[in-house]
């Protein structure tokens, strides 16, 4: 194990690419450097006391994403026997240490987290919930989200036996906050939603291809795909002639349901951009709501690819 800020983390070298990934901190990588430039952002200092709340890497959102609300009170979800239970914001996922392995060539690793007592109290549910991040060359990250249902497949059925899950990712891309008037964000085909103040969520309208991040409208905005998204998501930083590519349409991966954009205010050095498997509150909406069989097991696959602008 490496350090880094004090804490125990792995370090993954590829060419002139690192990663540090801290998996006792909810799985969470935490930053992405190319030739010595930041492409995940990462604050300094860091309180580490509250890692799930420090703005920077990418923390794991699972089982459900964002807020969620029961009868107007947030942080509750209700089953399907009608039992109300606490989830917190984005999930337990990112509170929680995981187990970890680096592959053999030391250009990957592999993050699980299991239910315990803990995370039956909230979610009753038996599971395991990896996260595989794997630089396939300096400039191109390929990252895996896979969500099994280890209740035994052959047992009785049962609507418990079923689990409900949508997972998502919280990618803090770094962009100087002064340069937002010229980078560009472009997507596949879409239709925007976003949550109002009561948890429900706006009927869907016509999105656009790109927009600029200086653009108010896109924080916290919902941008829902096509099935297969015919064009990758693509950001583009003119001033650091540097582009970055998502590849959400990967062999053997769930269709993404979202890409949210979102930043924390308007002097935030990083922009985030998040693939969400589902919206939130979607156990109640059924907006990306997914179901996992006994024994079942879905991979959300994406890739990350760093370019030079010329």
């Amino acid at each position: 194990m490496a350090k880094f800020q004090d804490q125990d983390v792995i370090e993954i070298v590829r060419g002139g690419s690192r990663l540090l990934v801290a998996p006792q901190a909810g799985g969470r990588l935490l930053s992405w450097h190319l030739h010595g430039a930041p492409i995940i952002h990462w604050p300094d200092p860091a309180d580490w006391s509250q890692p799930a709340l420090v703005r920077g890497g990418n923390p794991l959102l699972f089982p459900f994403i964002a807020r969620h609300r029961v009868d107007g009170r947030i942080g509750l979800w209700r089953d399907a026997r009608g039992v109300v239970r606490e989830v917190p914001m984005h999930g337990f996922a990112r509170d929680l240490p995981f187990e970890a392995q680096v592959d053999a060539q030391g250009h990957g690793v592999r993050m699980t987290l299991s239910d315990s007592a803990a995370t039956r109290t909230g979610f009753p549910f038996c599971f395991r919930f990896e996260a595989v991040y794997r630089l396939v060359d300096e400039a191109t990250l390929d990252v895996e989200l896979i969500t099994t249902n280890t209740t035994e497949a052959g047992a009785a059925a049962t609507r418990d036996a079923r689990m409900p899950y949508y997972a998502g990712h919280h990618f803090y891309f770094s962009l100087p906050h002064a340069q937002r008037g010229e980078a560009t964000l472009a997507l596949p085909r879409n239709v925007y939603r976003h949550q109002l103040a009561d948890g429900t969520t706006t009927a869907p309208e016509a999105g656009a291809a790109r927009y600029m991040f200086d653009d108010p409208r896109i924080v916290d905005r919902f941008h829902c795909l096509e099935r297969e998204p015919a064009c990758p998501v693509r950001i583009e930083l003119p001033t650091l002639k540097r582009a970055i590519e998502i590849d959400l349409h990967r062999p053997g991966s769930m269709p993404w349901y979202a890409v949210t954009s979102w930043t924390l205010a308007p002097d935030s050095d990083f922009y985030c951009v998040e693939p969400w498997l589902g919206l939130p509150d979607a156990i109640h909406s059924g907006l990306g709501l997914r179901w996992l069989e006994p024994g079942q097991t879905e991979t959300a696959s994406l890739r990350i690819g760093v370019s030079t602008l010329d």
